[in-house]
């Protein structure tokens, strides 16, 4: 009988555990079952305006139709992004709070930058969007019509030619050139600018003669006569651009793009998540999206959570890579 009192205590307390932590599941269950039933804040890592803003409202404004509830845009700028990628990852996982992602913070900013969020422990990725690629051009007086043709131009020169740097060196543009000479066996000096527009202007102008720059920007000036496009930086043509070959048809496997997506806090439900892929999965299916998003320099590539966290995972070392052949300085 002493044995029986002895542990019926404690028992009971395995059995009070129990149900509470049963409740607690049924409790998530159901909070689950109701989302949405408020607005979701997403929140846009860079400035109102920009082509990851403009995108990130597209699919806010599809979101907000197919759950019924308004999918608010935030710009929480600041950090080169890493203000907007915290404040998420310190959000409740209850699907509420949402981050539109891009390479630049999900594979560039931790690899240069101290930060305070893993990209792949601390978010649970939902979908991707699309991908945008960059393009090579030239000033018009350059010889060369085919990446080959660059080639031999450049290495023809007695001085190492100049191109634009885009944002600095540790922007998008920046990398994306020095993967390009890496694989060509090329010397160039980098130019740095405040972002690709400059550039662009100044190989317009004749004062650099290269430069790596987003395929929207390049395509609103593809029938300038000052300028010619030489390639896509994707590993595969461009329906933007379908007569321009991708640089992978001269060096196998070159690909380097930007791409966008979206997360949730790491632990947010998985009833939640599928049910914002669905979503998007959705709009991805609408010609009329699709044509919005080509329009804005983006190569549709709607995949759900499982593809987008394989993706992440692979990009990331990529862009390791281009940023110690780049020789960017890492915060130490």
């Amino acid at each position: 009988m002493t044995h029986k009192r002895t542990h019926a205590p404690r028992q009971r307390f395995l059995g009070a555990s129990f149900a509470f932590l049963t409740l607690l599941g049924l409790a998530g269950s159901a909070s689950a079952q109701n989302w949405p039933d408020r607005p979701i804040k997403l929140l846009v890592p860079f400035a109102a305006g920009g082509n990851i803003d403009v995108t990130g409202r597209l699919v806010a404004a599809r979101l907000s139709e197919t759950l019924g509830q308004q999918v608010v845009v935030e710009n929480r700028v600041g950090g080169g992004g890493i203000i907007a990628m915290e404040a998420v990852m310190r959000s409740a996982p209850d699907g509420y709070t949402l981050l539109w992602a891009s390479t630049n913070v999900m594979a560039i900013v931790p690899a240069t930058n101290k930060v305070k969020y893993d990209p792949i422990k601390d978010f649970a990725p939902i979908s991707q969007l699309g991908s945008s690629p960059q393009v090579l051009l030239v000033n018009s007086k350059v010889p060369a019509k085919t990446v080959p043709e660059f080639v031999t131009y450049a290495k023809a020169q007695p001085a190492p030619l100049a191109y634009g740097g885009g944002g600095g060196p540790g922007s998008a543009s920046n990398l994306i050139m020095a993967l390009f000479l890496n694989r060509a066996d090329l010397k160039m000096t980098s130019i740095s600018y405040r972002g690709t527009a400059p550039a662009l202007t100044d190989v317009i102008g004749g004062v650099i003669p290269v430069t790596f720059v987003p395929i929207s920007e390049a395509v609103a000036q593809s029938t300038n006569p000052a300028i010619r496009i030489l390639a896509v930086s994707s590993g595969a043509r461009s329906a933007r651009l379908p007569d321009v070959p991708s640089i992978s048809e001269t060096y196998a496997g070159y690909s380097a793009v930007s791409w966008t997506g979206m997360l949730a806090p790491k632990g947010t439900p998985k009833a939640i998540v599928d049910r914002l892929a669905a979503g998007m999965a959705r709009a991805g299916s609408d010609p009329k999206f699709i044509e919005l998003l080509r329009d804005n320099g983006i190569d549709p590539a709607i995949e759900g959570p499982e593809k987008f966290a394989a993706l992440i995972a692979a990009e990331i070392p990529n862009w390791a890579k281009a940023i110690e052949i780049a020789g960017v300085k890492v915060e130490q």
